[in-house]
């Protein structure tokens, strides 16, 4: 038997701002709501734990009292399905994320942080 990725884990000062943010950018949507937690997850496959094959991970995001200080130890990247890079980078600026330098020099990937200062990628590739 082996583990499969099912959760991810964001402390954030916002749980509700910054989960709205992501289910705007993933296609997902609200499935628990409770004191300063927020759970989201895909419509499509709402719960993954009875699913033997991989599950697109739900992300819970959680209220904690101190701030963001270091970079990220782990970061989410995420691929355009329908538009290209630089149409999916303008959108997601428009949501509330915003350019950083993660000093890797040039590369195919825009590294992004969400409205909470985590950073991100979005690929140049696109996967459907």
């Amino acid at each position: 038997m082996t583990s499969k990725f099912t959760e991810l884990a964001i402390d954030c000062a916002d749980p509700d701002s910054l989960a709205r943010f992501w289910c705007s950018v993933l296609g997902y949507e609200v499935q628990e709501e409770e004191d300063g937690v927020v759970i989201i997850g895909s419509p499509a496959v709402p719960e993954g734990k009875d699913r033997t094959g991989p599950v697109p991970p739900a992300l819970t995001f959680a209220r904690v009292p101190e701030g963001k200080t270091v970079k990220n130890r782990l970061h989410i990247d995420v691929n355009p399905t329908d538009r290209e890079q630089d149409e999916e980078v303008r959108r997601l600026l428009d949501l509330g994320a915003r350019h950083i330098d993660a000093g890797q020099g040039d590369v195919s990937w825009i590294p992004l942080a969400d409205p909470e200062g985590n950073e991100f990628c979005v690929l140049a590739t696109r996967h459907p």
